[in-house]
């Protein structure tokens, strides 16, 4: 049986821990020591590793677990710890299942994420309701990597590495302040919260119907960018427009 759970670290992070039998694969460990008891509470094996991105929230835990638990680590080869560099077009099989490797570059360049077991572990390029800052690319590269993951199909869950739906739902509120099914959302995202659940994984289909980050061409979307940047007009001056306010958003 497949079994994919969140292991919580830090404040607001998952590692996401994926489970056949007594074999696991963990993504983006940026902390050694919850995944290590988690491990051992659960008689688990760690057979693999996967990266998406160079940041020590997701990759802290490795030099750790280079010794404590010694297996591949897949991810991209900027990233110190990396055994088996990967890029965007590559396949590698886990766990018995294929996982596809797509380029998400815009928080970081080096971003990827992995498209496999019913959905797609994007660390910090698509959230629950947003999307990741833009550390190092640009609005362009960001909306491309955002379009890549909008074009999965509609039930594939989304596995980001943050909660931080909550938050993002506030935003998304003011931008799209009418919308019926992200008033749905938030009042079902709240009561997870409030009795403790994750509120991840999300859907595509949920992001398409409820994120401001992908809905760049829907008439309010561009009402509200316009509000803030009148020069706005296409979806990537749309979405640079979006990406400026939540910066600075404070709702």
């Amino acid at each position: 049986m497949f079994k994919i759970t969140p292991i919580p670290i830090f404040d607001d992070n998952y590692i996401w821990l994926l489970q056949q039998g007594t074999d696991a694969v963990a993504v983006d460990p940026g902390s050694a020591e919850p995944l290590l008891d988690y491990l051992k509470a659960h008689g688990l094996n760690l057979v693999a590793i996967l990266a998406t991105h160079h940041h020590a929230d997701h990759v802290g835990g490795l030099p750790v677990l280079a010794s404590a638990a010694p297996c591949p680590v897949y991810g991209p080869g900027s990233i110190a710890g990396v055994t088996n560099p990967v890029t965007d077009g590559d396949t590698i099989r886990l766990l018995d299942q294929d996982f596809r490797i797509i380029g998400l570059p815009g928080h970081t360049l080096d971003h990827i994420g992995y498209v496999g077991a019913g959905g797609v572990f994007c660390g910090d390029t698509l959230f629950a309701a947003g999307c990741g800052r833009l550390f190092e690319g640009t609005p362009a590269q960001m909306f491309h990597s955002l379009s890549t993951l909008a074009a999965l199909p509609q039930d594939t869950q989304v596995y980001c590495t943050h909660e931080y739906t909550l938050s993002n739902l506030r935003f998304a509120r003011a931008v799209e302040p009418d919308s019926a099914p992200l008033a749905a959302r938030i009042l079902n995202e709240t009561a997870k919260r409030e009795t403790g659940q994750p509120t991840l994984p999300s859907s595509i289909g949920l992001e398409l119907a409820t994120n401001p980050f992908l809905r760049t061409t829907e008439p309010a979307v561009i009402a509200a960018a316009q509000n803030r940047d009148p020069a706005t007009r296409q979806p990537v001056g749309v979405f640079a427009a979006l990406r400026r306010w939540k910066d600075e958003f404070r709702g």
